[in-house]
């Protein structure tokens, strides 16, 4: 079967295959409705969750979809196409797919929460000292304008250039995407308090991950890197035993945000660091893979554009409708071939997850 027919032209249709595709596999369905947020028809949200295999299994395999929500399009399909394809569960091992942690960015094809929130950068402790991102303060103006003229963009994408030349483009980078808790209009802001979503993935944790002794955790992402790559991002500190296991079962080429191997600048409060700190006695190894599409200045360029939109623009004009199909194939590669190249290696991945569990 062509794996094309496993993706979805929006959140809807997604949500309706994944659930389809769970049903005919003969996993059991769990639904936690968004009771608080709607889709832009007015359509009800939530995030869906099929259990695959033993109850009572002590080794799980978790894959989780549109932690940022605009990349849910590759991560449902790859989840809808694990269902269908019928990937071979070893003994005492179930596969537990967390459909749309963030089903409001996915139905809206934003990053982000209703609460304007990037829920990789959520899972800090908001009671206490949180982390401070200088170069943002310096940037913010200039990565969020208050218009977005052809005009406002060449004079903040000077702004932008000129701190990459003094500070160098690793330090840009870490600058606008590591995280930020004091623009709570901005980009990559971590929030002022847990989300729904952060909240709903922690109940998850609680209700169906917590008896397992081994978890395999794969998050999906799209944004970064070469077209088509899947980098396997491990969120491990180098030195411990969940990195040297992800290399065990991966290889050696993974890479780590803390080494400065990765695409992705280090930050801190993200999903998959949060569900591992809920599950203190498992075995967890966890992995974001994530698969480039466009080159990163321009995923940039999209991420600000639908920043300025929700905060200054209209949405039902001709700027909106323009900036939300930027946004969609910025982080979703909607042709064939890259929808093959994805769910290959996302299909190994997921082997070498199982065999590792197994091990």
């Amino acid at each position: 079967m062509n794996p094309s027919t496993h993706f979805a032209r929006d959140y809807a249709e997604a949500r309706g295959k994944f659930r389809d595709a769970a049903r005919d596999a003969g996993a059991r369905l769990f639904t936690y409705a968004h009771d608080d947020a709607k889709g832009p028809g007015g359509e009800a949200l939530s995030t869906d969750l099929a259990w695959l295999g033993p109850s009572e299994a002590s080794r799980l395999l978790v894959t989780i979809s549109a932690t940022h929500g605009a990349e849910g399009f590759c991560g449902s399909g790859v989840q809808t196409g694990s269902l269908r394809t019928g990937l071979t569960l070893p003994p005492d091992t179930a596969l537990v797919a967390i459909h749309a942690i963030n089903p409001y960015g996915f139905a809206w094809i934003r990053r982000v929460t209703e609460e304007n929130v990037d829920l990789n950068r959520n899972f800090v402790a908001h009671d206490g000292a949180l982390p401070r991102n200088e170069g943002y303060d310096e940037l913010a103006e200039a990565l969020c304008p208050a218009e977005w003229s052809e005009a406002a963009q060449r004079r903040t994408r000077a702004i932008l250039a000129d701190y990459g030349k003094r500070h160098g483009a690793a330090l840009l980078q870490r600058a606008i995407t590591g995280g930020q808790y004091t623009h709570a209009d901005g980009i990559f802001y971590g929030g002022a308090a847990a989300t729904w979503s952060r909240r709903t993935a922690l109940a998850i944790a609680r209700e169906h991950l917590a008896r397992a002794r081994k978890l395999a955790v794969i998050d999906y992402h799209t944004g970064l890197g070469p077209y088509g790559h899947g980098e396997k991002i491990i969120i491990h500190p180098p030195a411990s035993a969940g990195f040297a296991r992800a290399r065990d079962w991966y290889g050696d080429n993974i890479t780590s945000t803390s080494l400065g191997t990765s695409k992705s600048a280090d930050v801190v409060g993200d999903l998959l660091s949060g569900v591992e700190a809920a599950l203190p006695g498992a075995e967890f190894t966890g992995m974001a893979l994530e698969y480039g599409v466009l080159p990163v200045d321009e995923t940039i360029d999209a991420v600000r554009a639908d920043n300025w939109l929700h905060h200054h623009g209209a949405l039902d004009s001709q700027q909106g409708r323009d900036i939300k199909a930027r946004m969609r194939a910025t982080f979703y590669g909607d042709v064939d071939e890259w929808k093959q190249l994805i769910f290959e290696q996302a299909l190994d991945a997921q082997r070498r997850a199982l065999s590792g569990l197994a091990g």
